[in-house]
């Protein structure tokens, strides 16, 4: 496993650099990007999952917890932008 620095170090680089990179999309490509990148909310929920199968203290399992929680939540986020996204694209036609 990574310890202390070598493991805030990675975290930290791994956030500049996402913040960097979603800076940089147009807004208007937001919602599209995200969508179309719902497959890694779900391998982020999944890496979130193996670090808790790995806890060994009470406040590794609830570090491990809220990142399961975190995940899921923005797994389901993400369809449901999808989904109201979607709908936007939807012909009107048919209420008539």
């Amino acid at each position: 496993m990574i310890e202390g620095f070598t493991a805030l170090y990675i975290f930290m680089l791994a956030a500049f650099t996402g913040y960097e990179v979603i800076a940089r999309v147009p807004v208007i490509l937001h919602t599209p990007l995200m969508s179309g990148s719902n497959f890694v909310h779900g391998i982020v929920l999944v890496g979130a999952m193996v670090a808790m199968g790995h806890a060994e203290t009470s406040a590794e399992k609830i570090i491990g917890f809220l990142g399961v929680m975190l995940a899921a939540g923005n797994a389901v986020g993400g369809y449901v932008v999808t989904e109201r996204m979607l709908e936007m694209f939807k012909s009107s036609k048919g209420a008539r």
